[in-house]
């Protein structure tokens, strides 16, 4: 059986409704719909390290990651000011 890849619009959806007042930016790198740069800037990340707001994106994407929806992701996160 084969997966089909994640597409951007679906993926930022999932975020948004992670971090609902985030700034989401999607680059599909490779042009696969399989490997992306995403960038979210949210308050939800004030007060915490980078290593921690990567984890909690990834805790709302991680059912898609396991069933291999979501290839590859690179993050760039940053707390709203």
């Amino acid at each position: 059986m084969k997966i089909m890849p994640l597409k951007p619009d679906i993926l930022k959806e999932m975020i948004l409704q992670a971090f609902p007042d985030a700034e989401v930016e999607i680059i599909d790198t490779v042009g696969d719909n399989n490997h992306y740069e995403v960038k979210i800037i949210s308050s939800k990340f004030k007060g915490i390290g980078m290593i921690a707001q990567h984890r909690l994106v990834y805790d709302a994407l991680n059912s898609h990651l396991k069933s291999g929806e979501l290839h590859a992701i690179s993050l760039k996160t940053k707390a709203k000011e």
